[in-house]
Order: C-alpha cells, then structure tokens, then sequence
C-alpha cells in the first residue's frame, strides 16, 4: 500500500526550478573591458562584436551544468520510485544535498571565475529557483516520512 499524492507534485516542482536553474541566465558580469552572461553553460559575451571584439564563450563550465541538469534528472527520477517508499527518501535526499552544491557552486563561479570583476548582478533565477526546489524537496520528503508514519500504523492495527 503506498500513498502517493503530494510528494509526487512537489518533487515535480523541485525538477522544474532545477531546470530553471539550468537553463536561464543566473547573472551579467562586468569586467573593465566587456560583459558577460552567465549561465549554467558557462560566462558568454554578451551584445553584439564590433571592431573585433571578443564574441562567444568566455569560459565554459560544463560540470555545472551537468550538475545541475543531474539535479533536475534526480528529481524526476525521485517521482517514479513510489514503489519503494526508503529508496525514494533516499534519493530525495540525495536531491536536497545536489542542490545545494549546485547552488554553492554558481556562486563560488560567479564570484570567483572572472578575474577583474567589477560588478556581478545576480539575476532572480539565482535566488528564487534553487530556494523553490529546497523547500519543495524537504516538504516532499516530510509528506513520505508521513505516509511511512501511516503505514506503520495500518501495519501495527493489522
């Protein structure tokens, strides 16, 4: 028996502000001489090259986005184990500790990858999306600590 309802819909929410967090732009980074977009793919010039400026990517950070983007993967995966109510606990977990590495690993690389930085403009994604996907993960991984809670009680009156 295995009550499957709200935690289904969170752990959904939390995939989607991990995929949020992948695939938008988190910050613009100005150093004296251009700026930069980043994203989970890494620091990208932004407007326009002219008069042979630099055009493309700055620096590529793949890991991240792997990170990110296996977050995510975790997530959806995380929904589809209703059948194994420890494993899927588990993994739930695995999911809330991804996301905080990925969260402290955009900022560790918006701070730190650029040398000359003037200025870094965090973007809402950066805030809103990895806080979202936490708060929905624990509160989905409190409802199967629940439904466990329920099921030990259905088990002990049998």
């Amino acid at each position: 028996m295995v009550i499957q309802r709200w935690q289904s819909l969170l752990l959904l929410v939390a995939a989607v502000m991990m995929g949020c967090f992948s695939f938008c732009s988190l910050a613009q980074v100005q150093t004296l001489q251009f700026s930069l977009d980043f994203s989970a793919l890494g620091f990208h010039y932004q407007g326009e090259p002219t008069d042979g400026a630099p055009s493309g990517t700055f620096l590529g950070t793949w890991y991240f986005f792997i990170l990110s983007v296996t977050t995510m993967l975790v997530y959806i995966i995380d929904i589809f184990l209703f059948g194994n109510l420890q494993l899927q606990k588990k993994v739930c977990l695995i999911g809330v500790l991804m996301t905080v590495a990925s969260f402290a690993t955009c900022a560790a690389l918006g701070y730190n990858a650029v040398e000359g930085m003037q200025q870094i403009q965090w973007s809402s994604v950066f805030y809103v999306a990895p806080a979202f996907a936490l708060v929905a993960a624990i509160l989905a991984w409190s409802r199967m600590q629940s439904d466990q809670n329920k099921l030990r009680a259905a088990d002990r009156i049998r």
